[in-house]
């Protein structure tokens, strides 16, 4: 696409990343919406953010919907306000590519180079790689690692998964090799569900790592339940716990817990 520079009026190129599955389009204004979404709270918000009706927001949406697999955004009932919404894990891992293939497209296209550009054009490849990765793992989360501290054996590596969310890993130092993880660099950090012990906030424990969030939602199996709670970067975390635990913590939407995950049950992955 075609525009004029600001300064001399010659036309300059403006990148458009359009991403296309099962017939739907993410382009650049849906893009927006869904990061106008994921900033107001509400679909009537975000329309009015981006000068959009709220049955053209609304039908954009449940057009994403049908992107991939899964839906891109969670909505919740209400009133003539439109109720609740927010992105989903998946809604944030698609966005997040979106914006980054942006990124790296615009930076292509500048012709920028040098040392500095060339390393930031690296970061922002190892992170799509990250962004594609497939695992089994029921939460997988995008980061940046904000501090390696090695020991004898083994390392601890912080990684920091924005708001107050980080995230502690407890892995070998020759992994810490392999994988080349450096400080300002970028990785993915994998938890089993079952792995993800919820408590009542305040309460004392041993585990290193302890994520504030809120229930969002709680769907109870024959056995076992699937808790969903939103923590405050934004992220979705999901714990398996037993039907008996969740009557006992009396786990319920809207209610505040923790997520309580030991360091030896984070497990770290990078793009290959």
């Amino acid at each position: 696409m075609l525009g004029a520079h600001p300064e001399v009026g010659f036309p300059v190129l403006e990148p458009l990343i359009d991403l296309r599955g099962g017939g739907i389009s993410l382009t650049p204004k849906r893009a927006q919406l869904l990061q106008a979404l994921e900033s107001e709270g509400s679909i009537s918000a975000a329309a009015r953010a981006m000068g959009m009706s709220y049955k053209g927001a609304w039908d954009a949406i449940a057009a994403l919907n049908g992107l991939v697999a899964e839906p891109l955004v969670a909505t919740e009932t209400g009133g003539s306000g439109g109720g609740g919404a927010r992105l989903t894990e998946t809604g944030r891992r698609v966005l997040a590519f979106h914006q980054a293939l942006s990124a790296l497209q615009q930076r292509l296209l500048a012709g920028q180079d040098g040392s500095a550009e060339n390393a930031t054009l690296d970061r922002l490849l190892e992170r799509l790689g990250n962004l594609m990765l497939r695992t089994s793992a029921r939460n997988q989360y995008e980061g940046t690692v904000r501090a390696i501290q090695r020991g004898a054996v083994n390392s601890e590596v912080v990684l920091d998964l924005g708001g107050d969310d980080r995230l502690v890993a407890i892995i070998t130092n020759r992994s810490v090799e392999n994988l080349g993880l450096r400080e300002g660099g970028s990785a993915i950090a994998l938890i089993k569900s079952s792995f993800v012990v919820l408590a009542s906030p305040g309460v004392r424990t041993s585990a290193r790592n302890a994520l504030a969030g809120t229930v969002t939602q709680c769907r109870e199996g024959a056995v076992n339940s699937e808790v969903e709670l939103q923590l405050s970067s934004g992220r979705a975390m999901v714990a398996t716990v037993t039907n008996e635990s969740v009557r006992e913590l009396g786990i319920r939407e809207g209610a505040a817990l923790l997520a309580l995950v030991k360091s030896s049950h984070v497990i770290l992955a990078v793009a290959a």
